[in-house]
């Protein structure tokens, strides 16, 4: 595919011109002939069957009519103007409507002439009627030539008012395939093709704009996901590879006398088989020369927080520093607490650094980090500041990842000479297609079992209404010595409806809980973080057996004599967010209880994900099923959201397709990992042409 002719403006192509142009890329992110080549129809309809007027019935589906206009007229007046036409069959009549109309159109609409009118049918007490339609002049040869399968592109109301209808967009590509059509190269091998049985590129872009049967379209669109597929994980395990070969990291030849005596002598429990076989994993790339760029993956409470822990021993028995990030204070004050004693005893040196550490011993520990006798700093984004720096970084612990960028994270890589090995947590578990398709140039590991002894925690999903059988639940639980966490949705701390719900929802359970027989703590982003860790150690020392919260709680917090988590509103929740509140409890050997309550009004997928939270415990169903309702755009986030330029594979419905490429470029590369083979030629140029040479953050994950 010639690149020049595709990366010329769309505003050059005929039809288009500056100002259509503007307005295409400000509404569908279209700047050039292949992103307009690349724009796939997002479904099909049926052009070819027609309506009776006297024969609508309300629908959300668009509808087609044969017949005249027989009035036009403006009404209204400013922003109220609009167009309107009365349109008549020999059954009856139905308005068409047009908002900010401009002469072009009102000039070129004839009355009293046989039209077609196409476009989505609209209901107003018991009136029907069409706005912005699609108009065409009705022609009868034209019409035996249609076919059942016209394509539907992505669009936008303001598209529309302006006059760039789909009928336009339809125009506007068949111009595009005339123009660029002898430029369209194969850009896979002859045996793949043939293997596989694909159709040919060029075939499959031109039948996927206008496919003539429901066969051929299947066939072009298995054609268009297989090269989609192929070459983002090509990219991805290449990728890998050539981070292996040019990006060396710290030898770690020996496992160390920090890892060996904790092991022996620390280790508060026996290890899971699955976390020996991560570590096992984790060491054997420490010691191979390359850099570590390793995803741990594990449910919540499946016991990542001692791996990486582990982990950071062999740098520090190797003679490094290590370092774990974390997204919030209150989770690096923890894991500094779980950790000081035994560094103590293994006569580690360990620091925590915060946003909210005073100036004083900032400048200590980063005096301290310079010259080397700091072994271990634990702390948040602050540890990525200018001024922090490490004299030999070893091995950096990222504790979930999704909450830093990569551009935040690359940040790491320019404290040390060589890059340090890198340990990205997360304990929200990635669905496997996602896993390849956006972090398929990391290595993966899987902590996929509980610790022994562990409880389900029982879920109940429950109406605000029923309130009074939650507080009897509550003071059973308390006097029996649980402890309870009740979580309010807090979307962003300026919002005044969500922080009053936390303070009423406090009020209320200070009512039902009275003072002295009970006491309630409660945490907040607007408090300060002195007052915060106050607040947290009362509850985490049993003095208060209430923590009225928002989702600060959400990651690491670890109480196990907490056993009730109750989530109000949870029907503004994710459930990603769900699973990770109600992994709070559950962490000791009591039975554990998440009450999921909702008001009365949900919505079909707030429904959905109440019912799989109560179905299941299993953070990758849960996972897989969050997929589903969100796609990957937004369970990966914002940051991420480049990662993954997929135009036309599903990651669900896809799934076994994804598997199977991934699989045989797998095998390529294994058998030609530089893609030198003549075979493979057509590979080697598709990537050079459309990918060129990335820098360093390629290989930053």
């Amino acid at each position: 595919m010639n690149n020049d002719i595709l990366n010329t403006s769309i505003e050059f192509l005929k039809g288009i011109g500056p100002n259509r142009a503007k307005l295409i890329k400000s509404e569908l992110k279209i700047s050039t002939f292949k992103d307009l080549l690349f724009q796939f129809p997002f479904r099909y309809i049926d052009k070819t069957s027609y309506h009776k007027i006297a024969d609508i019935h309300s629908t959300n589906s668009e509808i087609q009519i044969i017949g005249k206009i027989s009035d036009l007229k403006e009404v209204g007046s400013g922003n109220k103007k609009r167009l309107v036409a009365k349109f008549v069959d020999n059954t009856g009549c139905i308005e068409l409507v047009w908002f900010k109309t401009t002469k072009w159109l009102i000039d070129s609409i004839k009355l009293n002439t046989n039209y077609i009118a196409y476009g989505k049918l609209n209901s107003f007490k018991g009136n029907y009627s069409i706005a912005h339609p699609e108009l065409e002049l009705y022609d009868e040869a034209k019409l035996k030539k249609r076919t059942k399968l016209n394509a539907v592109y992505p669009s936008s109301e303001l598209l529309n008012k302006r006059g760039i209808t789909n009928k336009v967009i339809i125009g506007l590509i068949q111009e595009l395939l005339i123009s660029v059509n002898k430029e369209i190269k194969e850009n896979l091998p002859k045996y793949l093709i043939e293997k596989f049985k694909l159709l040919g590129r060029r075939e499959s872009l031109i039948i996927i704009h206008k496919p003539r049967n429901l066969i051929e379209l299947k066939r072009a669109v298995y054609r268009l996901k297989f090269e989609e597929i192929f070459y983002l994980q090509l990219r991805l395990i290449k990728k890998n590879i050539n981070r292996k070969e040019k990006i060396k990291g710290y030898n770690f030849k020996v496992i160390g006398n920090k890892f060996e005596t904790f092991f022996k002598d620390y280790l508060p429990f026996e290890l899971t088989n699955a976390q020996k076989r991560v570590l096992k994993e984790i060491r054997k790339d420490l010691g191979s020369g390359a850099q570590m760029n390793r995803l741990l993956q594990g449910d919540v409470g499946s016991g990542k927080t001692i791996v990486a822990f582990m982990s950071a021993l062999i740098a520090i028995g190797n003679g490094y520093q290590a370092c774990i990030m974390t997204p919030t204070e209150i989770l690096s004050h923890q894991h500094y607490k779980k950790f000081i004693e035994v560094c103590k005893s293994l006569n580690i040196n360990v620091k925590t650094l915060t946003g909210s550490s005073k100036a004083k011993y900032k400048k200590d520990v980063k005096e301290s980090l310079a010259n080397g006798s700091i072994d271990l700093l634990i702390g948040t984004h602050a540890l990525i500041y200018d001024g922090v720096n490490f004299k030999n970084l070893g091995i950096a612990i990222i504790d979930e990842q999704h909450k830093f960028g990569v551009a935040q994270r690359s940040k790491l890589w320019h404290k040390n000479d060589l890059p340090p090995h890198v340990l990205i947590m997360t304990a929200t578990p990635i669905p496997r297609t996602l896993a390849m398709s956006a972090y398929g140039d990391l290595d993966m590991s899987i902590i996929n079992e509980l610790p022994p002894g562990r409880k389900e925690i029982n879920t109940i999903h429950q109406s605000s209404r029923e309130r009074l059988k939650l507080i009897d639940f509550l003071k059973t639980q308390i006097d029996n010595g649980r402890q309870a966490y009740i979580v309010y949705p807090l979307i962003k701390e300026s919002e005044k409806l969500d922080f009053k719900d936390l303070l009423d929802g406090y009020e209320s359970f200070s009512r039902d809980f009275p003072m002295p027989k009970y006491q309630i703590s409660i945490v907040h982003g607007k408090m300060k973080n002195e007052e915060k860790e106050y607040e947290m150690q009362r509850f985490i020392e049993n003095k208060t057996q209430i923590l009225v919260s928002t989702t600060v709680i959400e990651v690491g917090v670890d109480i196990p004599n907490a056993t009730v988590m109750v989530i109000e509103s949870a029907e503004r929740f994710g459930l990603s967010q769900l699973h990770q509140l109600r992994g709070r409890v559950g962490r000791g050997s009591h039975q554990s209880y998440c009450f999921l309550i909702t008001g009365y009004k949900k919505t079909k997928e707030s429904k959905i994900r109440m019912e799989t939270m109560v179905a299941t415990n299993d953070g990758f169903v849960i996972a897989e099923k969050d997929l589903e309702l969100r796609g990957p755009g937004n369970i990966m986030g914002t940051q991420q959201s480049g990662e993954m330029p997929l135009r036309i594979t599903n990651l669900v419905s896809d799934s076994q397709l994804i598997q199977k490429i991934r699989s045989l470029v797998q095998k390529i590369l294994d058998k030609d990992p530089k893609l030198l083979n003549e075979n493979n030629k057509e590979i080697l140029n598709y990537l050079k042409k459309t990918f060129g040479k990335k820098n360093i953050w390629e290989y930053i994950s």
